[in-house]
């Protein structure tokens, strides 16, 4: 990041980032072509290794006392060799993840040279859109996230996997796999936002690295701004987002990814 971002750009991208992270509307999307769209330079790897810090923190902060609870009864059902309280749900999340990492790893360099176009995000934008619709409406939604099992992880993790195709979502596919296998909307959400943080933490990882061997000009005071903004626009998004999802259902969200995708199809052609 050669150049410096204006307080406006560093805004609108961190929050997109914040909101779009755990809405199921896809934030590489968003952040790929709102730039595009409005004539922005291209923000950099540096910005968005720093708006991805913020949403980890914002998730890790909302999930606090759950997190700890998780991984006091993961370790003791290491020292016990049984499930212990809610370590079922830690192996749950720790397992879902090894599907993307995977992927990530033996696709990533080919995803990130052929299937960032916008024909591509308006397809998968519409396609996982009205699939995440037909499986809000057909779930039996009767089940919580501590029920999860060996094939819903399997299941769950796989889904995932297919969000690093740009505009798939990947709070998106992981709740329409959940509200499939019939987890509640709430149940479904809660975990693929608990399933986001080991991935945020990846890529993040992965692009740090990317970072520190390349020889770019750092702007640090955008990257502390655009940071605390997308941790912000994340905490208030996840609690918001898991307060009225039982009521307004993913309805809305189906609408917006078809007019968004319609709106993509325009510009592509």
């Amino acid at each position: 990041m050669g150049w410096m971002m204006d307080i406006f750009q560093i805004f609108v991208l961190a929050i997109l980032q914040g909101l779009t992270e755990f809405l199921p509307i896809s934030s590489s999307a968003h952040l790929i072509l709102v730039p595009v769209i409005v004539g922005w330079q291209d923000q950099g790897l540096a910005f968005d290794v720093a708006v991805h810090v913020g949403t980890l923190a914002a998730v890790v902060a909302y999930f606090r006392k759950d997190l700890q609870v998780m991984m006091r009864d993961w370790a003791a059902s290491l020292v016990q060799r049984k499930t212990v309280g809610d370590s079922r749900l830690a192996w749950a999340v720790g397992l879902g993840t090894i599907p993307v990492g995977l992927a990530g790893l033996l696709f990533g360099d080919l995803i990130e040279e052929h299937l960032r176009s916008t024909l591509v995000i308006a397809t998968t934008t519409v396609v996982f859109g009205i699939l995440l619709g037909w499986s809000d409406k057909t779930g039996k939604r009767q089940r919580s996230e501590h029920s999860i099992g060996w094939k819903d992880i399997l299941i769950i993790g796989c889904a995932q996997a297919i969000a690093l195709i740009p505009g798939t979502s990947r709070s998106g596919i992981t709740m329409t796999a959940a509200l499939m296998l019939g987890l509640t909307r709430e149940a479904a959400a809660r975990f693929a936002f608990l399933l986001s943080i080991p991935v945020i933490l990846l890529a993040g990882g992965m692009k740090t690295l990317e970072l520190a061997s390349s020889d770019s000009m750092v702007d640090w005071q955008a990257l502390v701004l655009g940071a605390a903004i997308s941790g912000v626009s994340a905490y208030l998004c996840i609690h918001v987002f898991l307060k009225l999802l039982e009521r307004i259902g993913m309805m809305p969200f189906v609408v917006y990814r078809l007019l968004l995708g319609l709106v993509l199809l325009l510009l592509a052609f």
